[in-house]
């Protein structure tokens, strides 16, 4: 979320791992638009860490003024209601929809939208949900039959060949073992809160329309990481397979040429600033690693990336239990639109042919005919994170 709002990758704004607060010096998309005369927002989930910084949103909601509308009890059945925060466990929620944040995130939102219809604005929508845990609400969650859900592929020798960290990790957290039916009951529960969350966006795009902003408005729809969702055996995030580090973008701009059209061009969530600044009109934004992508949505030359870049720090009790590699050198991703490299200089790489092997279980690394286009994304890899 750091690099969304800063165009930047996270060694060079600061914000490495959870704990990190972004630095209050920091210049975001909030501060570009806000001196050009645009009120700025924020509300949801933004991993600000200090909620004391408001890093140019002037107005700024968040998880903690959700829960101070709750009653002390409330707050408890809640907690009980849904369980660990990673748990992966699928089941229905017994609680009505106040007592889900994002409801109250998109009611804050139309809010907004209502008070600022007559000012430009920058707002920042950020719901929780699909995130774990999978408890969504129980009409949701009973919109998909287990039965006849779509299983992901698990390849029985899913992450022997890649990174050892990731099969500790799977296998300390029961992922590797779950059986076909609870990852039946688990996909219920994610794909419940796809729907739920659904709800919500849908609920802030029809006031939009009738506030008839939806012409007028630049509207994107992304996610900060994807979800593993039983793939390799894995869930949640924290690897570079493409359900973690693929996700959503959806852009809906005045004047797009491109409308209802799917593209296979690389984009990285750094590019995000850059093109709302120059589709807003406010023209080139300097000093950053994202460019903008504002010329494909409009017709426009567009000289597309040759790959896209990403880097992960090891995080505390979130990768193994033990931290083995918290303060290990980052993991880093070289994406193009055949091969993929996710590099340690420390451990074992994992070099996959997306076109051969779209799901990543070979791992091709250690092929000497591989061994030109290891050495090339690894130069690259160590460049980007140079910068």
């Amino acid at each position: 979320r750091g690099s969304i709002v800063t165009g930047l990758y996270p060694h060079s704004h600061g914000a490495r791992i959870l704990r990190d607060p972004l630095p209050e010096e920091a210049r975001t998309i909030a501060h570009f638009f806000k001196e050009r005369g645009y009120v700025t927002g924020a509300i949801g989930k933004m991993h600000f860490v200090d909620e004391t910084r408001r890093h140019g949103f002037e107005h700024r909601l968040h998880e903690g003024d959700f829960r101070a509308t709750l009653k002390p009890e409330e707050r408890q059945r809640l907690g009980q209601d849904q369980g660990a925060a990673e748990s992966v466990e699928g089941r229905p929620s017994a609680l009505p929809a106040r007592y889900f944040q994002d409801h109250w995130f998109a009611d804050q939102t139309v809010r907004f939208l209502r008070e600022n219809r007559h000012r430009p604005f920058c707002l920042w929508s950020s719901f929780v949900m699909p995130h774990t845990p999978l408890v969504p609400m129980r009409e949701y969650f009973e919109m998909y039959d287990p039965e006849r859900l779509a299983l992901p592929k698990r390849s029985g020798r899913a992450l022997l060949d890649g990174f050892p960290g990731n099969l500790i990790r799977a296998r300390e957290r029961g992922w590797y073992q779950q059986s076909e039916e609870s990852l039946r009951r688990s996909l219920c529960g994610y794909y419940g809160n796809v729907s739920q969350m659904d709800a919500c966006v849908g609920r802030v795009w029809d006031a939009l329309r009738e506030l008839g902003l939806e012409k007028n408005t630049v509207v994107v729809y992304s996610s900060d990481h994807g979800e593993m969702a039983g793939a390799h055996r894995m869930w949640t995030k924290h690897n570079m397979y493409e359900q973690s580090v693929a996700v959503p973008l959806i852009v809906s701009a005045p004047g797009a040429v491109a409308a209802n059209a799917a593209r296979r061009e690389l984009i990285e969530q750094v590019d995000l600033f850059p093109t709302l600044a120059e589709l807003c009109g406010l023209g080139s934004v300097k000093g950053l690693h994202g460019r903008s992508f504002a010329p494909l949505l409009e017709g426009r030359r567009y000289q597309p990336r040759e790959f896209a870049y990403s880097e992960y720090y090891f995080c505390h009790r979130v990768f193994t239990r033990d931290d083995r590699y918290v303060g290990k050198p980052p993991m880093l991703m070289v994406r193009t639109g055949r091969w993929k490299l996710s590099y340690l200089e420390w451990d074992r790489s994992e070099l996959y042919d997306l076109e051969a092997d779209p799901d990543e279980f070979h791992n091709r690394a250690g092929e000497p005919g591989n061994s030109g286009v290891l050495k090339e994304l690894t130069a690259i890899a160590r460049r980007m994170h140079a910068l």
